[in-house]
């Protein structure tokens, strides 16, 4: 939440959003699952490994587990980061609830931040308001959770890297868009 704070104080008026981990799919697969009461196997992707068969069914085995324990806790969404997520996870929904609240749009990247706006939406129903998808990750998490939120992805190239690429493609979009949306003429409503 500081650094949110930090950028909107020093004048910067978008963000970009991505995650650099190992395992963050897991994750953050484990919180969609949770929060859209669906199976393992419907959020599981292969990651950016591009795991093989036995390699998917344990992960599914992992997220099933992560989610028994995030069953007793999915009314308090902090327990539920602490329990199925971790420090990471739970830095970048408070980021992107800051932001919100700061009112500095965010453009988010891959499934990670997908699962992190999900349970931030549950905090502050209007946060989304101020966060766009960048791309579709091919992660079928991502687009559940992208779904439960209402965004639509802005690309879909087929960029499965995530670490904030499908943002920085989707940026110059943005921009292009703000700068005709500025150059319109206003209309009395």
């Amino acid at each position: 939440m500081a650094i949110a704070d930090e950028e909107a104080d020093s004048g910067t008026d978008l963000l970009v959003l991505g995650d650099l981990s190992v395992g963050g799919t897991t994750a953050a697969a484990t919180l969609i699952a949770a929060l859209c009461g669906t199976d393992a196997s419907v959020v599981t992707g292969r990651g950016g490994a591009a795991i093989d068969d036995l390699a998917w069914m344990r992960k599914c085995a992992a997220i099933r587990d992560g989610l028994r324990r995030a069953r007793p806790v999915l009314g308090d969404q902090l327990q539920l980061l602490a329990t199925v997520g971790g420090a990471d996870l739970a830095a970048i929904t408070g980021f992107l609830l800051q932001s919100a609240v700061r009112r500095t749009p965010v453009i988010l990247d891959g499934v990670v931040s997908a699962a992190c706006a999900l349970v931030a939406q549950r905090v502050a129903f209007r946060a989304p308001d101020w966060w766009l998808a960048g791309q579709a990750s091919g992660e079928p998490g991502q687009e559940k959770a992208l779904d439960r939120i209402a965004l639509t992805p802005l690309l879909d190239h087929g960029v499965t890297v995530g670490e904030g690429t499908g943002a920085l493609l989707a940026l110059p979009l943005v921009q292009a868009a703000a700068a005709l949306h500025a150059e319109l003429p206003e209309r009395d409503g």
